[in-house]
């Protein structure tokens, strides 16, 4: 955990802690601001949500932001700025360690905004130190030193955001499958308010409840030829629909159901859950043993989980992986140079996407829908060979059946 002290805030200025709650603003990476807000809630801070993500705020970031940065950086200022003008006090972000560009994050972040004359204080919180990098981020926050406090609104925020990416997983089933367009995003906004009503961790259950009944309201077609799909690639874009220009829904609308490889809560289950708390093995884990074969050591950033992913695909019998990733981003460059060496064991379709400012939805689209015509063609023909390699069983079968009994 870094507090960027060189900040001189307004409140400090002006206010005591006592006359104003703390706005503490965190950037949009899908729905993990939800969770950060429940937690921040229970301290007794006010969490400050930046206007959704759009065009302006990509053009604020973009203006500030060095020219070769990826989109993430220039998204995620944005955000920031978008924030401290809108009266946040704090702003604060998810950092790691490692080769990836995100480490450097907060130096480039911290020197943008203090050019463009902002007053606000700079917090990281690297998810590597765990629960105690949480409960110090919490503690410099609220000005409060309080243990039993702290471990209730941990335990809330880490609970709701596995719920959240429970709720969007099942979202991506009944998107594939509903029968007047828009039904299951319409039910989806419905379940999402029940989770985001929650205060209390006791109440997450029924809030659970009460949001997948709520998406059981959408009419399906269970008969509907649907293809299944994997999205991995770098953590922000395949979280974040704005980055990834809305991939998901894109795809449902095309009888796509996706499954993101990646997630908020997967990340928080290696960095954060002890291991005794544990159920199962971590996406982590599992990148390790399914990588080892093309994939010696982690290089940073997403690339032993991107490169592991493919392999978990196919191992599942999956339709088919998208790979997505920002422009310039080397970790996911060498991930998709692996990919190719991967095809001796992993027979599986892959489209790789780049994204960046200047991508287009236009040709975007064009080539969403190339890859799923593809997959759906791959997929009948393999049904087609299958089901005459089972005529073929049979009748071979039945003559070698006849055979025997004649000979008898």
């Amino acid at each position: 955990m870094c507090i960027r002290d060189r900040y001189t805030t307004i409140r400090d200025k002006n206010m005591s802690k006592e006359d104003k709650k703390v706005k503490v603003a965190f950037p949009h990476m899908g729905s993990v601001c939800i969770a950060w807000a429940a937690a921040l809630k229970k301290i007794g801070v006010e969490p400050f949500i930046p206007p959704y993500t759009s065009k302006k705020t990509l053009s604020l970031g973009t203006k500030h932001s060095p020219e070769a940065i990826c989109l993430p950086y220039k998204l995620i200022l944005g955000n920031f700025i978008e924030a401290i003008e809108g009266g946040a006090d704090y702003v604060a972000m998810i950092t790691s360690p490692g080769c990836c560009r995100l480490g450097q994050y907060g130096n480039s972040i911290e020197n943008a905004l203090v050019d463009m004359g902002y007053h606000a204080r700079y917090i990281e919180l690297s998810l590597y130190d765990g629960i105690k990098g949480m409960y110090n981020v919490l503690k410099e926050i609220s000005g409060k030193n309080d243990p039993i406090l702290f471990a209730r609104a941990i335990n809330i925020a880490i609970r709701k955001m596995f719920l959240l990416d429970d709720l969007e997983e099942n979202l991506a089933y009944y998107r594939a499958r509903e029968i007047n367009q828009g039904d299951a995003d319409k039910h989806y906004a419905k379940a999402l308010q029940y989770i985001k009503d929650v205060e209390h961790s006791r109440d997450l259950k029924r809030a659970k409840k009460l949001a997948f009944d709520e998406m059981k309201k959408v009419k399906i077609d269970e008969k509907k030829e649907v293809l299944k799909v994997d999205l991995t690639g770098e953590i922000y874009l395949v979280c974040d629909a704005f980055s990834n220009q809305n991939i998901t829904k894109e795809l449902g609308k095309m009888g796509v159901q996706v499954r993101r490889s990646l997630t908020v809560s997967s990340f928080i289950k290696d960095a954060i859950i002890p291991k005794v708390f544990r159920d199962g093995e971590t996406h982590l884990q599992r990148a390790y043993r399914l990588a080892k074969p093309y994939l010696m050591r982690d290089i940073g950033g997403d690339s032993l989980e991107c490169v592991s992913d493919v392999a978990y695909a196919n191992e599942r019998g999956i339709d088919g992986i998208i790979h997505i990733s920002p422009f310039t981003c080397m970790p996911e460059i060498m991930s998709q140079n692996i990919f190719p060496a991967m095809r001796e064991n992993c027979d599986i379709p892959i489209l790789p996407l780049i994204m960046d400012e200047q991508t287009g939805k236009a040709g975007y689209l064009t080539r969403l829908e190339a890859f799923v015509d593809l997959m759906r063609r791959r997929k009948r023909k393999l049904a087609k060979e299958k089901s005459q390699s089972e005529k073929i069983a049979v009748e071979v079968e039945k003559k070698f059946v006849h055979k025997f009994l004649k000979a008898i």
